[in-house]
C-alpha cells in the first residue's frame, strides 16, 4: 500500500510544535530506561525475524533502543521536521510519512506496533482499527510514556509553568484511550501496565531545552518561549535540590502498556 492511496488525516494543531522544535526535542528529551525496553521486548516477542511498526517515531529515541532487539523496525512519523531530524540521527533507517489513523503499510504486515509519548494525540478508535488491520494474528501493541514525577516540588513547579499553555494539549485523550480497552470495544486483550523509575541527567540549559520541546510551548511565538525559559531557570535557581548545581536529575515514572490481538472469530 502506497502513501498516495491512503486518505489524508490532520494532526492536532499543537503537534505542529514538534515540527518546529525537532532539534530541541532531540537535545532535550530523554530516552527510555533499559528495564522498560527489555519489558517491551519480552511482552511483544521482539527479536530477529519479527517486524515492528513504530508510530509517531519522532527523532528516533525509542527506535534506537529497539534496534538492539534484532527486529525490523518500520518507523512512521507525520511531521516533516521530526522526519528530517530522525534521518540525521539514524541515516540508515528509512522513516515513512504517515499517521496512526492511516498507516502506510499492507494488511497483516507487523508482528507488533509500538508508540512512545504519542498515543494520546491519535484518534484512538481509528488508530486501533488501523493497528488491528496491520497486525498479524496474536500481534501485540506497546505504548510507553516518560511521565515527570510531580511529587517532587520543583518538578511540580515546572509543570505549573507548562500548564498555562495546556489548552492546546488533548489531556482528556490520555484517559479516553484506556477506556476503550476497559470496555472491550477493541479486539485486544486486557491492557497491562508496568511502571519503571527513571531519571534524566540535565544541566540548567538542557532542562530549558527539555521544556521548550513540549508541544504547547514550541508553538508559542519567540517572546513567549523566552518568557518560559526565564521562568524555568528561576525554578532551578530557587529550589535547594537544584540551586547552584551544574547538573541534576529530572525524575520520571516510565509507564508501559501492552496488549495483544484476541483471536478473530472463525466463520462457519
Amino acid at each position: 500500500m502506497s502513501n498516495s492511496s491512503l486518505p489524508k488525516h490532520r494532526v492536532h494543531p499543537a503537534v505542529k510544535g514538534f515540527d518546529r522544535a525537532a532539534p530541541t526535542y532531540e537535545r532535550g528529551r530523554p530516552g527510555y530506561p533499559p528495564a522498560a525496553v527489555r519489558y517491551l521486548e519480552r511482552e511483544l516477542g521482539l527479536r530477529r525475524g519479527r517486524t515492528v511498526v513504530e508510530l509517531a517515531s519522532g527523532t528516533g529515541k525509542l527506535t534506537r533502543a529497539l534496534l538492539g532487539t534484532g527486529a525490523t523496525i518500520v518507523p512512521v512519523e507525520p511531521t516533516k521536521g521530526m522526519r528530517e531530524e530522525f534521518r540525521r540521527q539514524l541515516p540508515g533507517v528509512p522513516v515513512l510519512d504517515g499517521v496512526a489513523e492511516a498507516i502506510p503499510v499492507p494488511d497483516r504486515f507487523a508482528d507488533a506496533v509500538v508508540c512512545a509519548q504519542a498515543f494520546h494525540w491519535f484518534r484512538p478508535r481509528a488508530a486501533l482499527r488501523e493497528i488491528e488491520r496491520i497486525l498479524t494474528p496474536g500481534g501485540g501493541i506497546g505504548l510507553i510514556w516518560n511521565r515527570r514525577d510531580e511529587s517532587v516540588p520543583w518538578v511540580h513547579g515546572l509543570t505549573e509553568i507548562v500548564d498555562r499553555y495546556g489548552w492546546r494539549v488533548p489531556r482528556t485523550r490520555q484517559r479516553r484511550w484506556r477506556g476503550l480497552f476497559e470496555r472491550r470495544e477493541v479486539p485486544f486483550t486486557e491492557l497491562t501496565k508496568r511502571t519503571f523509575p527513571f531519571a534524566q541527567r540535565l544541566t540548567p540549559s538542557t532542562l530549558v531545552e527539555r521544556f521548550l520541546s513540549v508541544s504547547c510551548i514550541a508553538v508559542q511565538p519567540p517572546r513567549e518561549r523566552q518568557k518560559v525559559a526565564r521562568e524555568i531557570r528561576d525554578v532551578v535557581r530557587r529550589d535547594p535540590l537544584t540551586r547552584g548545581r551544574a547538573a541534576f536529575d529530572l525524575p520520571y515514572r516510565t509507564e508501559v502498556y501492552t496488549a495483544h490481538l484476541r483471536p478473530r472469530p472463525q466463520r462457519v
